[in-house]
């Protein structure tokens, strides 16, 4: 094959560290656009950035020429001190270490899409503890939960 091609979905979660409810409503648009950027600029696309005070969803396509590990390096440190600079209540912030990241197939893109953007719905029935053991245990991801939440 004379190029290479690749389109690979991804869904990826991450928190706040100890789930502290930063992403709040006066920052958390301007924080969506700028991960977009951040996704942008490492060569992906970003479909639905979203989430609620204590963790974030993105539904992106990633680029074939960054790792996975440097991709999420790059949109969590960047956007960790881009934030920092929005003021007093935002100095101590910070993601979580760890991050979830799930491939999604073409027919499922806009069924993710939808999941991304109702968030906020979503989780006033189910917690982020609960979804992400959820979707583990559906990837049949195996974890252990004492590492889990650090």
């Amino acid at each position: 094959m004379g190029q290479s091609l690749a389109q690979v979905y991804l869904h990826l979660i991450f928190s706040t560290k100890n789930r502290y409810p930063f992403i709040d409503s006066a920052i958390e648009q301007e924080l969506f656009a700028y991960i977009g950027g951040i996704i942008k600029q490492q060569k992906g696309v970003p479909f639905s950035i979203n989430g609620t005070l204590n963790h974030i969803h993105i539904l992106c396509s990633a680029p074939r020429t960054v790792s996975l590990s440097d991709f999420m390096k790059e949109i969590k440190g960047s956007s960790s001190r881009w934030i920092k600079t929005k003021g007093n209540r935002y100095q101590k912030f910070g993601w979580q270490d760890g991050y979830a990241v799930f491939s999604v197939s073409s027919s499922q893109k806009q069924i993710v899409e939808k999941y991304v953007s109702n968030q906020k719905i979503h989780h006033k029935k189910i917690s982020f503890e609960d979804e992400l053991i959820a979707f583990l245990e559906k990837y049949d991801i195996k974890y252990d939960e004492t590492y889990l939440w650090e």
